[in-house]
């Protein structure tokens, strides 16, 4: 179980997918103007990279090495779909306001990267814990991202009014070029947290 545990941890601070690898910048930039946008987009990237790399798992032991590219991508387009109707059905605005950055995550870095890195080598479990882990650490700098570019940006989170009618909204928190300065700071402030965590770690005779 601590192992479990172990594996799930990693994706949500030493190996965040958006603030330490870097991996599927592209809808932290373009869909966080808004928490419920933010979040919307992380649930569904934790879902499909979570089932992906459970379906890669069950499923590598019968994929020929040379096709396992098309075969993952299929995989993920099929889960990706799964997760469009879904939305379109139940909750067609946020599918209206995603747009075709739902459709993009057939081809995030990050998907990819775990079913090839991981889910190709390990067990079922593992797998699942390693894809849950790495979906709740996108998500929730996702989640963030989006609070802190909404409440600078329009004075409001999940559309609530927080500030009053004093306050003059910084609009440029809501075009990328905001996010990218505000993921910048964040990524900083994330590996300055992992540096101090390793040498704790070191001190106490961890490592």
């Amino acid at each position: 179980m601590r192992e479990l545990w172990n594996i799930f941890k990693k994706g949500i601070i030493s190996d965040n997918p958006i603030f330490v690898l870097a991996l599927s910048l592209c809808p932290a930039l373009a869909v966080t103007s808004s928490a419920i946008n933010s979040l919307t987009m992380g649930l569904s990237v934790m879902f499909v990279i979570t089932a992906n790399n459970t379906v890669v798992s069950l499923t590598r032991k019968v994929v020929n090495p040379k096709v396992r590219v098309p075969v993952y991508i299929t995989s993920v387009a099929t889960i990706v779909t799964v997760v469009q109707l879904v939305l379109q059905a139940y909750a067609p605005m946020l599918y209206k306001e995603l747009g075709i950055y739902l459709a993009l995550i057939v081809v995030f870095a990050i998907i990819l990267a775990r079913a090839e890195v991981f889910a190709s080598k390990n067990s079922v479990v593992p797998s699942f814990f390693d894809g849950l882990g790495m979906g709740c650490g996108f998500g929730l700098a996702m989640l963030v991202i989006g609070i802190i570019r909404e409440l600078f940006g329009a004075g409001t989170i999940f559309g609530i009014q927080v500030f009053g009618s004093w306050y003059n909204p910084a609009l440029i928190m809501i075009l990328p070029a905001g996010a990218f300065i505000l993921i910048g700071y964040m990524v900083a402030g994330v590996k300055m947290l992992n540096d101090h965590l390793e040498k704790v770690k070191l001190e106490r005779g961890e490592a």
